[in-house]
């Protein structure tokens, strides 16, 4: 008995691993068809990886990264057998393409990358993506057979698995049975946050320039590894549109070549023709534009590719079924069909086609490198911009394979000069910092520096001005005429060789979000910190408004203190001063009451299904990933519980709050007089503006805002008779798609310090408040506002005219501090860091 039991084992045993060994489909593997649920990620991954594992010789499982929750990023790439032995070196060969490597390519194979599920309750895609690889698998499917002989296929099923592992997991603990396909039915809302965003709540498919996440920069590394030829982006829509494919909308950027437009109508034709046959419904040429660079189609068009993104109807709304407004059910079946036909005629195209896919790429960057057509051919960052500013967009370059360097000489040219928004004549030194366009990455360089974009069309997905040169905050030009690297730059580091021993004070300088990292650092460490309000000079040294300083005295019982405080300023790259007097040369001594004590601030930070998730992600990853300060989250739907006595700062992100009434602003009222400080961000500021016990009024007396009043009802007569067809582009008058404004700041307030006079701001709505009667007009608008980059409609900018940007209202021993802009905007404004920072930290000191 016991010989059969052992014999039986060892056949299961066999049994099992012989059919790990086989190719299975995701039905087979999984023990249910697909569209029937919704497979969380861990399925996904184990499923990629028995596809690998049955077909070796084909199939490279890649794993490239890890989310903030630990889930593992991955990529499957597909090969024939031939081209699979020869995959790192049809890899090579097609970095030296682009001319980012040495050399002559020894093989011409096209490469289509395929992602899904950037959206995390987009979530069909994912679902596609295991179909999509089965049948590039299979070795006895003879049409992707023969696509493979010339064309290499990736595929990322996932690029974010924690959002939609949490709308999967949502979706299967609320899922009705059978599905209830009403829009009605809980099943069909999530609730706050939803599943589209990452841990963090940002919205990946806008970070793959500005790399914010790490999701993102780990993509980006294996991107840029590659640099494939084609690259789609899967995405989902609201349920009741039909699918879309390319050709995109315009605008389209300049930087767009003819052959990738040309090529995107092929794809979209080839597209049509699957679509034709089956007669489901789908729209090209609207809506999906290709102008703002960090998308996932932008980034690979402005880097060689064909970048496209598809849509089908669903998203978070759909479910495993839903009723669309035709009345016709909408299953997740029919939607992963639709991205599973749309992938696959994408591969079909591009192998059909491969031998010119590969030409017209290898083109696309010897025009870069020779003939580029941008009229701007390189930019200047001065060097005298602050180290800390040069080194972090330099290492940010480096992530993107972007070139830049010094000049052998210094010149006198002409050029666009950043900061006075205007042409003259400017000066080249040889320790400045030069990104001229003749390399691989030049036509993205141009999207991302340059000083105006040509947009052909105002009615666009996104914002519409991004210029790093601003949202830096740097000193530069652009200009006409191409100068050479002669040498690489070297990151600026500090040298700290000499601190004198047991010093009255050290004094650190406030300039960039560095500093502020090392403030917190302090504050967190539990140093006593000060900040002056006014420049001083002391012991040969010039120190701006700002300047942190440490002193001995209060600080006596910090254990080893020099040796702490000094190490962690090396640890942290900060230079450090010291005086042997609080008696300083010209300014304020150190014991003055223009020397503020900054205590280490609690911070509460709102959030919950009021807030605007994205912004209230924005400012949770600013303190734990950037500052690394702890900040406490507290939600909406209890905040009226929770005795704000415990916190220093109440943080309000945007949103549509309906939580302020009376009642509870005039709590709030009285803890910022007791001594709290309220920081209130964009839409958020509607809650506060024209309320008792508030300062901030959206127009500073009743015949401003009749006049208001009488305009907006003008525009509504005006609106009367507007042709159909029209409507939207006459809403556009209105509007603000992301610009840049020039904004004018009080650089003696603590709100501006580490900034100067002014600030680039990136305005995305055009809401706007009067200056602040009884408080600090601390940023404002003036005269005739127009912004320097980007779209505004005419009307918009009207009402900007004499506007506070932002303010502080000083209410009892607190502040209340109002940002009409949100300075966090997608994690990419670096300045924008600095003066949120000040607004934490440095407003209000003791």
């Amino acid at each position: 008995m016991k010989k059969i039991l052992s014999s039986l084992l060892l056949n299961l045993v066999f049994i099992a691993a012989f059919a790990q060994t086989q190719l299975q489909t995701p039905e087979q593997f999984l023990g249910y068809e697909l569209g029937d649920r919704f497979t969380r990620h861990h399925k996904v991954v184990e499923y990629f990886q028995q596809v690998a594992a049955a077909r070796p010789n084909n199939i490279k499982f890649i794993q490239y990264g890890e989310t903030y929750e630990h889930r593992p990023l991955i990529v499957a790439v597909i090969a024939s057998d031939e081209n699979f032995k020869n995959l790192d070196q049809i890899r090579l060969d097609n970095l030296k393409r682009t001319g980012l490597e040495q050399g002559t390519p020894s093989t011409n194979v096209a490469m289509v990358w395929l992602s899904y599920n950037v959206h995390g309750n987009e979530a069909n895609s994912t679902e596609a993506s295991m179909k999509t690889l089965y049948d590039l698998a299979n070795p006895e499917n003879a049409k992707t057979q023969e696509w493979l002989k010339n064309t290499v296929v990736i595929i990322d099923p996932c690029i974010n698995p924690d959002g939609r592992d949490r709308y999967a997991n949502f979706y299967n603990q609320y899922g009705n049975y059978p599905p209830d396909p009403s829009p009605d039915a809980k099943e069909h809302r999530e609730p706050w946050p939803g599943g589209r965003a990452n841990h963090y709540l940002f919205d990946l498919n806008r970070d793959w320039a500005w790399e914010s996440q790490i999701e993102s920069q780990a993509r980006l590394k294996l991107y840029n590894q590659w640099m494939p030829h084609i690259h789609v982006d899967f995405h989902e829509q609201s349920f009741n549109s039909p699918y879309y494919f390319s050709p995109a909308a315009e605008p389209l950027h300049d930087v767009i070549s003819v052959w990738q437009r040309e090529f995107e109508t092929m794809i979209g034709r080839n597209n049509a023709k699957h679509f034709d046959e089956q007669g489901w419904l789908y729209f090209t040429k609207e809506r999906f534009d290709l102008f703002y660079p960090s998308y996932g189609d932008t980034y690979p068009t402005f880097n060689g590719a064909i970048g496209m993104t598809y849509e089908q109807g669903g998203g978070g709304f759909g479910g495993l079924t839903i009723t669309t407004k035709e009345g016709d059910p909408l299953t997740l079946k029919d939607r992963l069909t639709h991205h599973y036909t749309s992938g696959l005629s994408t591969v079909e195209i591009t192998s059909q086609n491969a031998a010119r896919v590969t030409a017209e790429f290898e083109k696309y960057f010897k025009e870069n490198m020779s003939n580029p057509a941008s009229p701007y051919k390189t930019y200047v960052i001065k060097a005298d911009n602050n180290a800390d500013k040069v080194n972090r967009i330099t290492a940010w370059m480096d992530t993107h394979r972007i070139q830049y360097g010094h000049p052998s000489a210094g010149k006198s040219t002409k050029g666009f000069d950043f900061q006075t928004q205007s042409n003259k004549t400017v000066s080249v030194n040889t320790d400045d910092v030069i990104i001229n366009i003749y390399q691989p990455k030049g036509r993205f360089i141009t999207t991302l520096f340059e000083p105006q974009s040509n947009l052909h069309d105002s009615i666009t997905y996104d914002i519409t001005a991004w210029n790093l040169m601003y949202a830096y905050g740097l000193k530069g030009y652009a200009l006409n005429e191409r100068i050479n690297v002669s040498k690489p730059y070297e990151q600026k580091k500090v040298e700290n060789s000499s601190v004198a021993a047991k010093p009255y004070a050290y004094i650190f300088k406030y300039q960039a979000i560095e500093d502020v990292k090392f403030l917190a650092a302090l504050l967190k460490d539990d140093f006593k910190v000060r900040s002056s309000e006014k420049g001083f000079n002391v012991g040969g040294n010039s120190f701006d408004p700002g300047t942190l300083i440490v002193t001995r005295r209060n600080n006596e019982s910090k254990a080893d203190f020099d040796n702490a405080l000094q190490t962690l300023a090396k640890n942290m790259g900060r230079k450090i001063y010291t005086t042997t007097t609080g008696f300083v040369d010209s300014g304020k001594d150190f014991g003055s009451g223009d020397v503020k004590y900054l205590k280490a601030p609690k911070i509460a930070l709102l959030g919950g299904d009021q807030t605007s998730s994205l912004s209230f992600g924005e400012t949770w990853h600013f303190f734990e990933r950037q500052l690394n300060y702890p900040v406490t989250i507290i939600g909406t739907d209890y905040f009226k519980s929770i005795s704000l006595e415990k916190y220093d700062v109440l943080i309000v992100p945007p949103g549509n709050y309906r939580m302020f009434d009376e009642e509870l602003l005039g709590k709030i009222g009285d803890w910022v007089s007791a001594g709290g400080k309220l920081i209130v961000t964009a839409q958020a500021l509607n809650s506060f503006a024209d309320k008792k016990g508030f300062g901030l009024q959206k127009y500073a007396s009743e015949e401003a805002k009749k006049a208001a009043e009488k305009a907006d009802e003008q525009i509504k007569k005006d609106n009367t008779l507007v042709q159909y067809d029209a409507a939207e582009r006459k809403q556009l008058s209105h509007s603000i798609f992301g610009a840049i404004y020039k904004v004018t700041l009080d650089p003696s307030h603590p709100l501006s310090f580490g900034l100067g006079d002014s600030y680039y701001s990136l305005r995305t709505t055009s809401m706007r408040y009067d200056y602040m009667q009884d408080g600090w007009n601390v940023g404002t608008l003036r005269g005739n506002v127009k912004p320097l980059m980007g779209f505004a409609g005419y009307k918009a900018n009207q009402t900007l005219s004499n506007t506070m940007v932002f303010g502080v209202e000083d209410k009892g021993r607190g502040e209340v501090i109002y940002l009409v802009d949100n300075p966090l905007f997608r994690s990419f404004w670096e300045n924008g860091k600095m003066l949120f920072s000040n607004a934490v930290f440095v407003v209000g000191g003791m």
